[in-house]
């Protein structure tokens, strides 16, 4: 690939600008990160990554990508002992009241179970192997330089430390990566621009997490367990297998039913929605820190493709376009995909770059909000318009987690989509639509079966018995 311009800075060293700047590296001679947290050499919790304590995955979609920026980074991963799902009966699923019935082995890649602080590291160890690339911490960026005409951003105004002088940094292209938090509608009100049009779903979640050491042969050769919230109960609960021998539990309450975090109450919590063995598996395992929250209020994204105006030089990703619900862990693979978008948008020049990369950018964030909302719009606790093709969409996928409990194809596929490897379309072909729907009509789903289409979020109900069933 050609080189497109001079000098690019991204603003966030998370995830998204992490990867954002590999892409960058190919097409521009120089990358700049800036930072405001101070950076850990290796793997480590930070203040700008809050929600990095809780349960994170890289689901497939996401994996593919990260495997094709940084080749043999996977490999690296699990020789550093990072597990990895081998085969579907690792698994433990119940959307809709039901397991998923799958069987055999997965395609690669399949789930990466580094932390998010683990992964993290690894990723910016290799960022900062290119040599083009810089990374610049505890600065704080200021807000953007323009034109005289304010067509284009020109850089950015940064301060490298508290009460440091102000400086310039001169960019062609600037890419804001920082979160949710993102103020780039604000300097494109201050531009004389509108501010990209805002969706937004109040679901008021809160998390709760502790790390544990489980004892030898606890829940069998289980890698994932993943309670849904259902209408009945909107709580829910996710355990994966982590590095370093250490599990990740992470609970989840929506508005009015939020878990505790002091030790006596959680493992009440957990009691409340664990089979038997995963509850006894929790109980009897060794803690091996205290019990942190967070707070997730709302869904949210900005159109930026719906804006008929936009200043060249200018480039939004990640959480600042598209935020949604965590506990469907989606939020590093659209980030992932969007650094793909960003790539082949890349590849035909930057003429009209912000017009086509939001147009690339908004296909998989389309994904992640029809499985997250749809989910959340299905629990009664969530308030927000339900219309009818929200309602109808949530019925159909109650009766395809009907069909995922006895039909290894059906169950399959769907994993595939809410994995960000197919397209939710996938799920309306005739081969699993048919075959959906007669089901329906012989035997109508369990009460709470609509939740989501997602084997993982909460919007996934789970009544089994402990044994997989």
């Amino acid at each position: 690939m050609g080189t497109v311009g001079g000098h690019a800075v991204v603003l966030g060293a998370g995830m998204a600008g992490l990867l954002a700047a590999r892409v960058l590296a190919d097409t521009y001679s120089r990358v700049t990160i800036l930072e405001r947290d101070p950076l850990p050499d290796g793997a480590g919790n930070r203040r700008g990554v809050p929600q990095g304590r809780h349960a994170h995955l890289l689901v497939p979609g996401g994996t593919e990508v990260l495997d094709e920026l940084f080749p043999g980074l996977l490999d690296e991963l699990r020789t550093e002992g990072v597990p990895v799902i081998r085969d579907f009966a690792e698994l433990r699923f119940a959307p809709g009241g039901r397991p998923l019935c799958l069987r055999g082995r997965p395609a690669e890649p399949f789930i990466c179970q580094a932390s998010r602080p683990f992964l993290e590291g690894r990723v910016r160890a290799r960022v900062h192997t290119l040599p083009t690339v810089e990374v610049v911490d505890r600065c704080e960026v200021v807000g953007p330089v323009c034109d005289a005409a304010r067509n284009c951003v020109t850089g950015v105004r940064m301060l490298r430390a508290a009460g440091g002088a102000e400086e310039i940094v001169d960019a062609d292209l600037v890419v804001d990566a920082t979160g949710r938090g993102s103020r780039t509608p604000a300097w494109l009100a201050t531009m004389g621009y509108d501010r990209p049009p805002e969706e937004q779903l109040t679901i008021q979640l809160k998390y709760a997490t502790r790390h544990l050491r489980r004892r030898p042969g606890a829940l069998g050769g289980a890698k994932v367990i993943g309670i849904g919230a259902e209408p009945g109960r909107p709580t829910g609960l996710v355990m994966f297998a982590q590095e370093d021998d250490r599990w990740t539990l992470t609970v989840i309450g929506y508005d009015g039913h939020h878990p505790p975090t002091d030790p006596e109450g959680f493992l009440a919590f957990v009691e409340t929605i664990a089979p038997p063995d995963v509850f006894q598996a929790i109980r009897d395992a060794e803690p091996l820190d205290g019990i942190v929250g967070y707070r997730f209020p709302a869904n949210v994204r900005r159109r930026y493709d719906r804006l008929r105006r936009f200043p060249a030089g200018l480039l939004v990703v990640g959480d600042a376009v598209c935020s949604t619900n965590p506990a469907y862990a989606l939020g590093m693979s659209v980030a992932a995909l969007q650094a793909a978008a960003l790539r082949d948008t890349l590849a035909d020049g930057d003429r009209h770059l912000a017009r086509r990369f939001f147009r690339a950018a908004a296909k998989p964030a389309d994904v992640a909000w029809q499985l997250t909302v749809g989910g959340d719009l299905a629990l009664p606790p969530v308030r927000g318009p339900r219309p009818l093709p929200v309602r109808v969409l949530n019925a159909y996928a109650g009766r395809v987690q009907a069909a995922a409990e006895r039909d290894p194809v059906i169950a399959e596929q769907l994993l595939r989509v809410v994995s960000l490897q197919d397209p939710p379309t996938r799920l309306f072909r005739p081969s699993t639509a048919v075959p959906v729907l007669l089901r329906g009509l012989r035997r109508r789903p369990a009460p709470g079966a609509a939740a989501s289409m997602h084997a993982v979020g909460p919007g996934a109900s789970a009544r089994w018995d402990g044994r997989g069933r």
